[in-house]
This record gives structure tokens, C-alpha cells and sequence, in this order.
């Protein structure tokens, strides 16, 4: 059995998130802790890049004039502009992210139009490439970091690697434990950080001024026109400062728009400008300090306290990537891109702090191989941009869609704008694409091989609900035809389905087995609403159908954690008479096997695979367990 996702029309309920009452500093200073991590740490290897990478520039002084300017201008644009002013606005009733923006977009293009299904598709890929930058970010941040002893003690060169690995796996080995007992110093950690941040690029900018003329863009610009293969090549290290700024809107539900927006305008969007320019000062000086300027800025008595503050910011930038990449998961469970998965609430206040053990021990396995098969953060930003730009460029245009069906006054001059952060989104994304076979396959790749898993899911339970409605008995004929003439027990029966309009399989096995029904029959559907949350009075439909035979539809938001047993609890409908410890559900479990040919028979394959890997209805709804009665049933494909 597998619930359905409601269509797009549904009805939509208010949010229920906890910093309604919070005051406004408190999120301000818990948003700096978790949301500004992974563009928090760019500085550690952005500027670095663009003279070390693989299409380095020469350390000249107009090369780091213009590179700074059109990072100043990159950063201003994209994250100050489009994300923190533009996107922010465009949520899913409190929620952000890209699969909130694609629910909202679905929702609002309609569930049977052809751009609809594009709306679908490219929200699910743009999904599925943040998978990618949730791998990537951990190994090139904690890689960054460490990086720096071979700046602050150049013995211990050859411990990076290792040193890395221990502290990723102490990271991942912790998720269990839930981010509620540390969460409360990584505010303050990151504080620290972006005023270390600010504190020795303001110092290196008094040294030598003169780095300020980067403040134009005219440097960027003239750079562009003398030398446009160059400049073209530049982006890709320029979009290295710009990484992190889908967290900004992904983790808006947690904190609301207003601390976002003050965190980053009020302190982190100044200090990143500050560090950058001030490494470019460095440079200006000392062109050999470019192979690390971010290390080489400090005071050789404070490196190696830089370097365990650099470690601890990109731990908490790591800690946010992994909490989205759960967060995505329930999202797209939720919304049926993925069979029943195990997730874990690692707090009794905080609904967004959940824990995914399949997920979390898979991407540890792909760090750990990121950093060994690549060695260093320098040859891992090949690999980075890709996958963020390709999500960012997906977001502007959902964003243009939910901004194009909308009746908001002015919408014309904002689709125009978004149209040309498009454009500039684009040309970061071909930029990328230059470093393909230097690393940049890898997002791309995976992001193909989960594209491909989420719409097999998707695709593989529609087929099966289309035979169902073909085989099982149309519950209208069950209905309006005499009752099974067999004896009646005790108790009530509930049988979950996913589809109201035919008799579950799991009452016919029962009738075939037992030879009895109760005394009351429930046929359960859940819808899971495109919508973060229902609201509680909303939570139930129940629908009477014939002598003691009743249709209970259960509605859960995508952010909401199913508990059938607690929704039930809420029913207020007096001509039901439910008694927990009388109450037996069934379920049916299905075994796909290969058919007519509806799906190629590795689709097939892949369907039947995950559908053994999808966690129990009775643990997901949570069921009791010694109530419940699983029947199997065979689904050819």
C-alpha cells in the first residue's frame, strides 16, 4: 500500500512552524548557525581557485582587480538580489526549498498541462543534482579547512587526507544524536567566524587600499571585453563564492524570511566582501601568497587557531547540507519520488530536526570516496559548481513560472529581472561544464542516476495503482452489493488503500482466509497534501458507506510525520466508535514482478528493488505492532 499525493488544487492549510512567537534575534542568531555555513566557508578556497585551478589566471593586478569585482558583483547580484530579496517570497505556504517551489509551481500550473510535467521534471532533477552538492560540500569544506595546517605546521602535509576522513566520519557517526544538543553553539561558533573573517580582511585592506577600486564593476566588464575566454573561464571559480545560497531559501521554513534577511545583510554578506578583498590585498602585495591567501591573511601565531575555527565552520557548514539532504528526502517521500524510508525525530519540539539513517551512512560512503579518489579541495571544486549551478538556474525558473500565473502587481518588470539572472545563472553554468572531465561529471552523473530512481518510483506506482484499478473489485459494485454473507466479530477493521475507488486486496485475503468480517470496517487512505502542514481540524474526511462500512481519508502535509493512530484520536465523527486496543489494521504488501512490458524491464527491476528497500506501512504510519495484519499480493509490471 502506498499513499497517494493529493492534486495540486488541494486545499491549502497554514503552517504550523515554531519561531511564530521566537523573537526575532534568537532566529537571527540559530539561522547564522545553519544557514550560512556553506557560503560561509567559500572564502576558505573561491579566491584561491581562480589562480590555482585548473584555467588559473596569472596573479596580475588587473586579473585580481577584475576577479574581485565580479565576485563582489556575483555575490551582490545572485545571493543579495535574487535569493535573500526575490526567491524568499516565493514559498510554499512558510516552506522553501526546490521541491516546495516545484509543489507550489505544480500546483498552481495545473495537475494535467504539459508545463505542468515540466514544472515536475525539473524540479525532481534540480532535486536530485542537491544530492550531488549535499556529497561534495562536506568533502571540499572539512578539506579546505584542514588544508591549513600544511600552511600553520607544513610537516603534518601528509595527514590532510586522513585527518579529514576521521573528522567526517566523527561528523556522520553524530547525526544520530540529533543537532538539538549542539545546536545552540553553533550560532556563536559562526558569529566568531565571519568577525575572524571580517577582522583580518579589514587589516590586509588598510595595508593597501588601493584593492577597493574593485568596488566597480567596470574592472569586471573591461576584463571581460579584452579578454572574454579568460573571463569566461573565471566564472566557474566565481561561482565557488555563490555556493550555499540554495540554503538560504531551502532553510527559510526553519527561521522565517525576516532573520534570514537580517543575518545576512546585518553581518555575513559584509564579512564575506571584507575577507575577499582583503585576500585580494594580500595578493597585491605578495602574488606567491595565492596559493593559499585565505591561510597565508593570518598571523602565523594565530594560524593553527584558524584552523580549528576554519574546521568548526566547516563541520557546522557540513551539518547543513546533511540536515537538507534529510530534509529533501522526507519532502520526496512525502510526495511520493520515493518509496516508505526509516526517519528518525531526533527532538520532541523541533519537527525539522530528523535524522535518516539509510541516507546519512550512503553519503558518508561517498565523501569518504570523494576525498580519497580527488585528495584535495582545489581538485573537488572542479566538481562542486555543477551541481549548484544547474539547481540554481532550475529555482529562477520555477520561480519565473510561480511569478508568471500569478496576479501580483509589477510581475512583468520581475520576470524580466529573473529572465536575466537566467542568463547570468547560464553562462555560470557553461563555465562549469568546462571542468567536465576534470570532475564535473560526477554531480551530473549522480544526479542522473537519482533523477532516474525518484521518476522510476513515481512511475512504477502509478502503473501499479492503473492495474489495480483494472483487477480489484470498484468499491462503488462492493458497496452498493450485498455484504459478504460471513460471520461478524468483535472490533473494528482498517484497511489502508491508496486508492478509494476499489476494495483493498487485503479484504479479500481476509475474507479468504478468515471467513469473517468485523463488526465495523474502515477503508484508510492518506493523502499527502502538496502543502507543508494541515491544520489539525482539517486532518480527517470520513465518508459513511453502507451498514457499518466507512471511507477515512487521513491528510498529512509533506513536512508532517504520518501517525495514523494519533490522527485517529481526533475524530470527533460520533457514528464510529474506535477503541484503540480494538482495532485491527491490514495491510498488503505487493511483489512486483515483470510483465507485459509497461516498464522496460530494468525500470522494472529498479522499481521492484526499491520497493524492497521501502520501510513497513505499519512502521512508517506507526502502527501499533501487535495490531496489525500484513497480507502479500503479486503486481506484474
Amino acid at each position: 500500500m502506498s499513499a497517494t499525493t493529493s492534486p495540486p488544487a488541494a486545499v491549502q492549510a497554514g503552517p504550523s512552524h515554531a519561531h511564530g512567537n521566537t523573537p526575532l534575534a534568537a532566529l537571527t542568531l540559530a539561522a547564522l548557525g545553519v544557514v550560512f555555513g556553506d557560503i560561509g566557508t567559500s572564502p576558505l578556497y573561491a579566491f584561491k581557485e581562480a589562480f590555482t585551478g585548473h584555467h588559473a589566471l596569472p596573479a596580475t593586478p588587473a586579473h585580481i582587480l577584475a576577479t574581485l569585482s565580479a565576485l563582489l558583483w556575483a555575490v551582490l547580484l545572485i545571493v543579495s538580489v535574487k535569493y535573500v530579496w526575490i526567491v524568499l517570497k516565493h514559498d510554499n505556504d512558510g516552506e522553501g526549498g526546490v521541491l516546495a517551489l516545484t509543489a507550489l509551481a505544480h500546483r498552481m500550473a495545473g495537475d494535467h498541462s504539459r508545463r505542468a510535467w515540466l514544472v515536475i521534471g525539473a524540479g525532481v532533477f534540480a532535486a536530485a543534482l542537491f544530492y550531488g552538492d549535499a556529497i561534495i560540500t562536506p568533502a571540499i569544506s572539512v578539506l579546505s579547512a584542514v588544508e591549513g595546517i600544511s600552511v600553520a605546521t607544513p610537516r603534518f602535509e601528509h595527514a590532510i587526507v586522513p585527518i579529514t576522513i576521521v573528522i567526517l566520519i566523527g561528523l556522520f557517526l553524530i547525526q544520530k544524536k540529533g543537532t538539538g544538543s549542539v545546536g545552540i553553539f553553533f550560532g556563536p561558533i559562526t558569529i566568531v567566524w565571519f568577525l575572524s573573517l571580517a577582522a583580518v580582511g579589514a587589516i590586509s585592506i588598510a595595508k593597501t587600499p588601493e584593492v577597493l577600486q574593485a568596488l566597480s564593476p567596470l574592472h569586471a566588464l573591461r576584463f571581460a571585453i579584452q579578454e572574454p575566454s579568460a573571463a569566461f573561464l573565471l566564472l566557474s571559480a566565481v561561482f565557488l563564492a555563490l555556493t550555499g545560497g540554495e540554503a538560504l531559501y531551502a532553510d527559510m521554513g526553519h527561521f522565517g524570511r525576516r532573520a534570514v534577511r537580517l543575518a545576512w545583510y546585518g553581518l555575513v554578506f559584509p564579512c564575506l566582501i571584507i575577507n575577499y578583498f582583503g585576500q585580494g590585498a594580500l595578493v597585491l602585495r605578495d602574488p606567491s601568497a595565492v596559493s593559499n591567501p585565505f591561510f597565508l591573511l593570518i598571523p602565523e601565531s594565530l594560524r593553527l587557531s584558524m584552523v580549528i575555527l576554519a574546521t568548526a565552520a566547516t563541520v557546522i557548514a557540513s551539518q547543513a547540507t546533511i540536515s537538507g539532504a534529510y530534509s529533501l528526502t522526507l519532502q520526496a517521500s512525502r510526495l511520493g519520488y520515493l518509496p516508505r524510508i526509516r526517519i528518525l525525530h531526533t527532538s520532541d519540539r523541533e519537527q525539522g530536526q530528523i535524522y535518516v539513517p539509510s541516507v546519512n551512512w550512503w553519503m558518508l560512503l561517498g565523501v569518504i570516496a570523494l576525498v580519497l579518489a580527488f585528495g584535495s579541495s582545489g581538485a573537488l571544486a572542479a566538481a562542486y559548481g555543477i551541481a549548484v549551478s544547474g539547481t540554481m538556474i532550475i529555482t529562477t525558473l520555477l520561480t519565473l513560472i510561480v511569478t508568471r500565473l500569478s496576479k501580483a502587481r509589477g510581475r512583468h518588470v520581475l520576470m524580466a529581472v529573473l529572465i536575466l539572472f537566467a542568463a547570468l545563472e547560464f553562462f555560470f553554468f557553461a563555465s562549469n561544464l568546462a571542468k567536465l572531465l576534470q570532475g564535473g561529471w560526477f554531480p551530473l552523473t549522480m544526479g542522473a542516476m537519482l533523477f532516474l530512481m525518484l521518476t522510476t518510483w513515481k512511475e512504477g506506482s502509478r502503473l501499479v495503482a492503473e492495474q489495480r484499478r483494472r483487477i480489484d473489485i470498484p468499491m462503488d459494485d462492493f458497496i452498493n452489493g450485498p455484504l459478504p454473507d460471513v460471520p461478524r466479530v468483535a472490533g473494528t477493521a482498517v484497511y489502508l488503500t491508496s486508492d478509494t475507488g476499489i476494495v483493498p486486496s487485503a479484504l479479500f485475503h481476509n475474507l479468504k482466509h478468515f471467513k469473517v468480517m468485523h463488526e465495523q470496517t474502515v477503508f484508510l487512505h492518506v493523502i499527502n497534501e502538496n502543502v507543508p502542514y494541515i491544520q489539525p481540524n482539517e486532518r480527517l474526511v470520513l465518508t459513511h458507506l453502507s451498514d457499518q462500512v466507512w471511507e477515512l481519508s487521513v491528510r498529512f502535509g509533506f513536512r508532517e510525520e504520518p501517525d495514523i493512530p494519533a490522527a485517529l484520536q481526533t475524530l470527533q465523527d460520533t457514528t464510529l466508535r474506535l477503541d484503540a486496543m480494538g482495532t485491527t489494521y491490514f495491510v498488503a504488501r505487493s511483489t512486483v514482478v515483470d510483465g507485459p512490458g509497461n516498464l522496460p524491464a530494468w525500470r522494472c527491476a529498479l522499481y521492484s528493488w526499491m520497493t524492497r528497500q521501502a520501510e513497513g506501512a505499519a512502521t512508517y504510519y506507526r502502527l501499533p505492532p501487535n495490531q496489525v495484519v500484513e497480507l502479500g499480493t503479486q503486481v506484474m509490471l
